[in-house]
């Protein structure tokens, strides 16, 4: 029986990294926001009333993506030097 008050003990081998593309991803989600973006400006009952306010925030989701792509994209997002 073990005693539950002591972590089970782990391999010190850092497990490898799956190789993707963060630049990719973020790309793929600046996309997918705006999309979100057309559906909230093309359906009506999305932007009106009180939901006028939901267009902005696929607009923001983008504007953080955008800021992300280039930080990113400028080599600071790679932990390279560190």
């Amino acid at each position: 029986m073990t005693n539950p008050a002591t972590p089970p003990h782990y391999d010190s081998e850092h497990p490898t990294a799956l190789p993707f593309d963060t630049l990719r991803v973020v790309e793929i989600g600046i996309a997918l926001w705006a999309i979100a973006l057309v559906a909230a400006l093309a359906i009506p009952a999305l932007h009106e009333g009180d939901r006028d306010w939901w267009p902005w925030v696929p607009v923001a989701g983008m504007a953080l993506g955008a800021l992300g792509w280039v930080y990113l994209r400028r080599g600071r997002g790679n932990a390279a030097e560190a």
